[in-house]
């Protein structure tokens, strides 16, 4: 059966300015760059998924208007199939303010992201069957919740692996998780109540120690990972969600993996490994590649790109540790370009 990733959720018009820095309060800075593209989640994870040759449908909420045409027109032109599911009502995608500074990489992004679409799970169960028709994969990012859980639950009953973008909890994600088989999560990721958090050690009837272990600590020095950000002066890059491998984010895993049926659950630290968790209570980790902060360009996407290039490798059968390991390089690869796309030649 041919390769074909579904993805549910936000796409966004980004307007991304490079600057030498993140302006202070009341102050204007002039910009030394401008691009204005599509972005979101789930929209740079099927189009990462096309780059890679894997075919992908964004199932999203766009509307109609001027800013809904430039941003459906990027994803076209990018080889992604759209699919709105607002079917040119009036309305307009998010628009995503992104500063990225130049001599690090990082960026500083302000958005409304999916609020104020209102509930698609009634238009997504309408539509269910030829949303997924030939899917090989699902990819929800926690935006349009109704349509995700609607999509996820259908696709996990016909034995469709549902691989979650977890960028940060959002509300209605607890029901969502009952239909996830892997959940990818980044550093910054963490549950919202204490009662699902878990220590770490002698974690209660696991018996699962994910500090332990050979390189289990953080990689330390001139590195960066998915979603990590620049030191200043060209100094070493720190991973951004360092925290990914403390003992409360790790926590945070095994909690997640013992109170929602997923099948495997990761999360990145920054520059530190990608360490994951089996529904057999295995666990292991991904080192991150390390790239010297002269060589960091950009920042953006790179968790997107992460979760699509995953997304895409099980899209088209691959094993979960090879997905993870190939997701991993090719994320770290993109923040050494401009944009989300920048790695892909010739882009599309």
């Amino acid at each position: 059966m041919p390769a074909l990733l579904v993805c549910c959720g936000l796409a966004t018009l980004d307007v991304l300015q490079t600057v030498e820095r993140v302006p202070r309060p009341d102050e204007k800075v002039v910009a030394t760059g401008l691009d204005v593209t599509f972005g979101g989640p789930a929209a740079n994870a099927a189009a990462t998924a096309v780059a890679l040759g894997v075919p992908a449908v964004l199932v999203t909420a766009l509307g109609s208007g001027p800013v809904a045409d430039l941003v459906r027109g990027g994803l076209e032109a990018a080889g992604v199939t759209v699919v709105d599911l607002l079917d040119g009502a009036p309305g307009s995608p998010p628009v995503s303010t992104v500063l990225v500074t130049r001599a690090t990489g990082e960026r500083a992004v302000a958005s409304v992201n999916a609020t104020g679409v209102g509930d698609l799970a009634g238009v997504a169960r309408e539509r269910c069957a030829e949303l997924l028709a030939g899917a090989t994969a699902l990819l929800v990012d926690g935006h349009l919740i109704g349509a995700a859980t609607v999509l996820g639950q259908a696709a996990r009953a016909a034995s469709i692996p549902v691989v979650l973008d977890g960028g940060s909890w959002k509300p209605g994600l607890d029901t969502l998780l009952s239909h996830v088989d892997h959940a990818v999560l980044s550093a910054d990721f963490r549950l919202p109540d204490d009662d699902f958090r878990l220590p770490v050690d002698g974690v209660a009837g696991a018996g699962v120690e994910l500090t332990a272990g050979a390189g289990a600590e953080p990689v330390e020095g001139a590195g960066a990972g998915p979603g990590s950000v620049g030191g200043a002066g060209g100094g070493p890059v720190v991973g951004a969600g360092s925290a990914g491998g403390s003992a409360a984010g790790s926590a945070d895993l095994v909690a997640l993996a013992e109170r929602w049926p997923v099948r495997t659950v990761a999360r990145s630290a920054g520059a530190g490994p990608v360490r994951w968790l089996l529904d057999d209570g295995r666990t292991g980790q991904v080192p991150v590649p390390q790239v010297p902060a002269a060589e960091v360009v950009d920042t953006l996407g790179a968790g997107d790109v992460l979760h699509g290039a995953f997304a895409a490798a099980i899209a088209r059968g691959t094993p979960f540790e090879q997905s993870l390991t190939e997701a991993v390089h090719r994320a770290t690869d993109s923040i050494r370009h401009r944009g989300a796309y920048g790695w892909a030649t010739p882009y599309p």
